[in-house]
C-alpha cells in the first residue's frame, strides 16, 4: 500500500502478511467497540494504544525522491521543396523557423528538433512528404516525451496520413503557411493522353489550362506536336479541349502544350505539361523467299515465327534452275506462288523482304525484281542471306537488285574454318556492339566454313569479317532504304549449336530491327533521359569523337555542353535538370527532345498555398493551422488531454516527465523516537489504569 504526495511517498511494509494484519486489526477494532460500548474507564487509551501497536505491526515507511526534470520534445518540420521557391515563400519559412526558436526556447523544459523534408522528383519523392520526414526524426523520442509538431509550409502535401493513421500521431500537429491567400496561377493540365500507340495512328489527347481565380478572356497556347510542328491557338480557361496528334515514328513521342503567361501568377513553372506517348508498331510482315531447302531455312523460319509481333509469309522454290523441264509454274505446287500479288501489287505493304539463297528464277522476272529495288529506294528494307548461289551467274547480283545490295560478289567462294570477327567499325555499330560472346581477339562462338567473296558498294558498312578481313556482315542505306547482307549461309552451325554455338538469333534480330528503322539500333542517334535531378545526355555515333551538343531548356537558356566517352560508340554525360518541361537537343541535324519531371508531377499539380490538406490532421490531432502573413500566434504548453490550440495561439504538450535519481526511506516505527513515543503512550496508560 502506498500514498505519494509531490515526492513524497509513504508506503507500509507490514512484519506480518497483509490478511493476518487485517485479521489483527478486526479484533482490536472489536475490542475497542466493546470498551467503547461498555463504557470501560481507559477505554480511549487503550484504543489509542492498540493503534499505535498496529502502526508498529504495518512498519510504515517515508520516502522521498530526488528528481531531475525531463525536457520536453517538439519537432519542426521545414518543407524545401520546390514550391516553396515561390514569392516570398522562403523568406518567410526561415524567418518563422527562427521565431520558432526563439519562443520555444522561451517556454523552457523544451527541446526542439528540426527536420526538412527531401527534395527531388523521382517515383520515390515526386511530391512534398513532410510526414516522411516527421518520422524520421521523431522515430526515437519516447511517446511520454513527444510535445508535438510544426510544420511550416505552402501546405501543399502530398503524404498527408489518412484519417485511420491520425489516431497514431501521439501529439499536436501545427502548421504555420507560407505564401498568400491571393495567390493567382495558370496551369495546363492533361487530362487524357495514351500511354501507348500505334505507329502510322492518329491519337487524341484532350488537356484544359486551369486558372484561379478563372478568368473569361482566351488563353493563348502552343502546342509542340512530335513531328516537330508548331500550333498556336487560343482556348478557354477551364474547359476541357481535344487535339489530334499523329504519331509517326516508334519509341518516345512529346507532346507540349504551353500557356501563355498571365499577369500577376505566382509562377510560370506548370503553364506547360508534356505527354509522352511511346509509339509501337503493328505487326510486322515479313515476306520470307527460301530459293531452295538447306540446313539454314529453318532458322530464318524459327525466328521470325517466335516473334508474336510479325506476321511471316514464307516460300520456297523446290525446284532449283538447273532442272528447269517446261513445266507450268502453277502446276508445280498445291499452292500458286502469287508472285504479281506479292511483287507488283502489295509489295509496299511488307516491312522486310529477305531472300535466303536465292538465285534467278522464272518465278521472279528482272520487272518483279526492279519493283523490289525501287521498294528499297522508297524506304523498304531488304536482307539477303547468300550462299555459293550468290557467287553464280545466276545469283541476285545478276539482276536489277544489284544496284541496291551493299555487296557485289568477285566470282570467288573461301572455303576455310574461321570465326566470324566483329570489325572495329562494328564493334560501335548498334548491331554488332557488345554481342554475347564476343572478344578482341578469339570470340567465344563457334567456327564457320564458307564465305562469299565481295566488294562492298553504296558506302556499305562492314560490320563483321572473315578470312583475309573479308566483308562477312554489310548493311548499307540506298535513298530512303536499308539493305543488309549477311556472306555466307553458315549461321545455322551457331543456331545448332556446332562448337558451342554463337549469338546467332540475337544478331539477326538487331540487322532485322536495324532495316525497319528501330531507333535504339540507328548508328547516328541523339538521347536524353532524366536519372533523379541529371539530364543523361547519350549521342551514339560510328564517328572516333561526338561534337558539344546544344541544350535549350523549357525557359530558353541555351547552352553548350562537351560529351565524354562511354562504352564503344557512346559518348555520354549527366548535367543539373534545374528546370521542369520539355529540354531540346541538337546536334547537326539530330535532335531529340527530352522530358524532366513526370507527366503528372505533383509537385507543381498545383503551386497555390493552401490549408485544406492539412486541416483534418489538425481538427484530429487537436493542432492549429495558421498563415504567416497573418502573423506569428503565441506559443504555449499545456497539461496532456488539454485544448492544445485555438485563434491566435497554439501550444505544444506539457508532459511532466522526470528521471528519479536516489530515494530516502524512513522507517517511521524502526526509530528510539517512534519506540519511545509507544512505551510512552503504554505506560501513560498503565499509569492512568493504576488511579
Amino acid at each position: 500500500m502506498t500514498l505519494q504526495v509531490g515526492s513524497w511517498t509513504l508506503s507500509f511494509l507490514p512484519h506480518v502478511p497483509w490478511l493476518a494484519f487485517w485479521l489483527i486489526a478486526c479484533v482490536c477494532a472489536l475490542a475497542v467497540a466493546a470498551m467503547l460500548y461498555g463504557r470501560m474507564r481507559g477505554a480511549v487509551l487503550r484504543a489509542m494504544a492498540l493503534v499505535l501497536l498496529l502502526g508498529a505491526l504495518a512498519n510504515p515507511q517515508l520516502a522521498q525522491d530526488e528528481r531531475e526534470q525531463l525536457s520536453d520534445i517538439a519537432a519542426v518540420i521545414i518543407d524545401e521543396s520546390d514550391s516553396q521557391s515561390f514569392g516570398d515563400r522562403r523568406a518567410q519559412t526561415e524567418r518563422a523557423l527562427e521565431e520558432v526558436r526563439q519562443r520555444v526556447a522561451a517556454l523552457g523544459n523544451t527541446e526542439l528538433r528540426v527536420g526538412r523534408t527531401v527534395s527531388g522528383n523521382t517515383p520515390d519523392t515526386d511530391g512534398t512528404r513532410v510526414f516522411a520526414a516527421l518520422s524520421r526524426i521523431t522515430a526515437d523520442i519516447p511517446p511520454d516525451r513527444y510535445a508535438g509538431a510544426i510544420i511550416i509550409s505552402d501546405g501543399q502535401i502530398h503524404d498527408v496520413p489518412g484519417a485511420a493513421d491520425a489516431g497514431k500521431l501521439k501529439g499536436p500537429i501545427h502548421t504555420l503557411v507560407s505564401g498568400s491567400k491571393a495567390e493567382i496561377d495558370r496551369r495546363v493540365v492533361i487530362e487524357q493522353a495514351p500511354r501507348f500507340a500505334i505507329t502510322g495512328q492518329s491519337h487524341e489527347v484532350r488537356f484544359r489550362v486551369s486558372e484561379t481565380p478563372a478568368g473569361s478572356e482566351p488563353v493563348a497556347i502552343t502546342i509542340r506536336l512530335p513531328n516537330g510542328d508548331v500550333q498556336n491557338t487560343a482556348v478557354p480557361p477551364n474547359t476541357t479541349q481535344a487535339i489530334v496528334v499523329p504519331i509517326e515514328r516508334a519509341g518516345q513521342n512529346i507532346v507540349e502544350i504551353a500557356a501563355a503567361q498571365k499577369e500577376g501568377e505566382i509562377t510560370t513553372v506548370n503553364n506547360r505539361a508534356m505527354a509522352v506517348i511511346d509509339g509501337i508498331r503493328d505487326r510486322l510482315r515479313v515476306l520470307l523467299i527460301s530459293g531452295e531447302p538447306h540446313p539454314g531455312e529453318r532458322t530464318w523460319r524459327n525466328m521470325l515465327k517466335a516473334d508474336a509481333s510479325v506476321d511471316l509469309v514464307h516460300f520456297t522454290i523446290l525446284r532449283p534452275p538447273e532442272k528447269q523441264d517446261g513445266t507450268p509454274t502453277k502446276e508445280l505446287s498445291l499452292i500458286a506462288f502469287p508472285t504479281r500479288e506479292l511483287f507488283l501489287e502489295k509489295l509496299d505493304q511488307f516491312d522486310l523482304v529477305i531472300f535466303d539463297r536465292y538465285q534467278r528464277q522464272s518465278i521472279l522476272p528482272d520487272s518483279y525484281l526492279a519493283n523490289v529495288a525501287d521498294y528499297v529506294r522508297n524506304g523498304g528494307a531488304v536482307l539477303v542471306s547468300s550462299g555459293p548461289d550468290f557467287a553464280s551467274g545466276d545469283g541476285l547480283a545478276s539482276t536489277p537488285l544489284a544496284d541496291v545490295l551493299a555487296a557485289i560478289p568477285t566470282g570467288e567462294v573461301t572455303q576455310e574454318a574461321f570465326k566470324p570477327q566483329v570489325t572495329l567499325l562494328g564493334g560501335r555499330h548498334p548491331v554488332s556492339r557488345a554481342l554475347p560472346g564476343d572478344a578482341p581477339t578469339d570470340p567465344k562462338w563457334g567456327r564457320w566454313f564458307r564465305l562469299i567473296d565481295t566488294a562492298t558498294q553504296n558506302n556499305a558498312q562492314e560490320l563483321m569479317s572473315g578470312p583475309g578481313n573479308k566483308p562477312l556482315l554489310a548493311l548499307a542505306r540506298v535513298d530512303n532504304g536499308r539493305v543488309a547482307q549477311f556472306l555466307s549461309d553458315q549461321g545455322w552451325l551457331w543456331a545448332r549449336g556446332f562448337e558451342g554455338g554463337g549469338p546467332q538469333l540475337e544478331l539477326l534480330r538487331r540487322i532485322s530491327h536495324w532495316l525497319m528503322k528501330e531507333p535504339d539500333l540507328e548508328e547516328e542517334a541523339l538521347r536524353a533521359h532524366q536519372d533523379g535531378r541529371n539530364l543523361v545526355i547519350e549521342r551514339q555515333t560510328l564517328a572516333d569523337a561526338a561534337r558539344p551538343v546544344e541544350v535549350t531548356t523549357p525557359s530558353g537558356k541555351v547552352s553548350q555542353v562537351t560529351l565524354q566517352t562511354g562504352r564503344p560508340g557512346v559518348f555520354t554525360t549527366a548535367v543539373a535538370a534545374t528546370e521542369t518541361g520539355l529540354y531540346v537537343l541538337k546536334d547537326g541535324d539530330l535532335t531529340a527532345f527530352a522530358v524532366t519531371g513526370t507527366a503528372d508531377q505533383k509537385e507543381f499539380a498545383d503551386v497555390r498555398a493552401t490549408a485544406s490538406l492539412m486541416q483534418p490532421i489538425a481538427t484530429a490531432t487537436g493542432g492549429g493551422i495558421a498563415w504567416l502573413e497573418d502573423g506569428f500566434p503565441r506559443l504555449s504548453k499545456v497539461k496532456s488531454g488539454a485544448l492544445a490550440s485555438g485563434s491566435g495561439w497554439m501550444a505544444l504538450k506539457d508532459n511532466q516527465q522526470f528521471r528519479v535519481l536516489s530515494v530516502r526511506e524512513t522507517p517511521l516505527f524502526s526509530t528510539l523516537l517512534s519506540l519511545g513515543v509507544l512505551l510512552a503512550a503504554l505506560s501513560f496508560m498503565w499509569y492512568r489504569e493504576g488511579r
